[in-house]
């Protein structure tokens, strides 16, 4: 079966090292994936320091795996070495814009992707952080990243001490449209969620939440709306501090 079809996000690590010749040799070959005009907009920054790890937990919610994994990887939209290459060649660069920070944002985390399938392939197990854009001042300060350079994705690496269940999935046909956008009824969006909404993990955390309905769970307790409102204008404002807007 292929790797894909059994990956698990894993949180708890063995204390076994990850080599820098095996960690070089992924970061390297996942360099093949996709990228814009064959510029490479990211750049990663390894964090193998304990002390570094615990100055980055607070960005993260101080999550455990942060501070208990081998590595943290932190992958970067990064137009400054493309300017800087500009520069240094007698060329103008255009790259401090918003358009530049999404083509960056769209390589890093093609790069980080590719890089979890690749390690994942090794036996490595990874767990994606979504916090990186709750709090990127902090990841900017600790990691001293310069204009043009905007945190996007972080991820925590290690041999893994656990096998946590695989978590569930929509059906194909809830994502995918053929030709054009279908848009969703509430006869499809019951059948698309009936299956999620009925595991008892689910059924589970609707209870202890004390909330009616599944999505109630993620929209008043996980996500809610002020936080989310709170946490863009937190991100937009370093988005101008590092230079991707006016």
């Amino acid at each position: 079966m292929k790797t894909i079809n059994t990956r698990r996000t894993i949180r708890k690590y063995a204390t076994r090292e990850v080599e820098n010749e095996l960690l070089h040799r992924l970061l390297a070959e996942a360099e093949r994936t996709q990228t814009m005009g064959n510029l490479q907009f990211y750049s990663v920054v390894v964090t193998r320091d304990d002390e570094m790890k615990r100055r980055l937990a607070p960005a993260h919610f101080c999550q455990p795996m942060v501070t208990e994994a081998p590595v943290v990887l932190t992958f970067c939209a990064d137009t400054r070495r493309t300017t800087k290459w500009a520069e240094c060649r007698d060329a103008n660069p255009g790259f401090s814009n918003f358009l530049s920070f999404m083509n960056g944002a769209t390589d890093a985390l093609l790069y980080c992707q590719t890089f979890c399938n690749l390690a994942e392939e090794e036996g490595l197990g990874c767990c994606f952080l979504g916090t990186t854009v709750y709090s990127p001042q902090t990841i900017i300060d600790v990691l001293q990243l310069p204009p043009l350079v905007m945190p996007v994705a972080t991820i925590t690496l290690g041999w893994p001490d656990e096998t946590p269940d695989l978590t569930e999935r929509l059906p194909l046909e809830a994502v995918m449209h053929d030709e054009v956008y279908h848009d969703y009824t509430p006869q499809l969006i019951n059948r698309f969620y009936e299956e999620k909404e009925s595991l008892p993990e689910n059924r589970r955390f609707v209870d202890i939440n004390n909330k009616q309905t599944l999505a109630q769970v993620f929209t008043d307790c996980r996500y809610t709306k002020s936080d989310n409102e709170q946490m863009s204008v937190t991100m937009l404002e370093a988005l101008r501090k590092q230079g991707f807007l006016d």
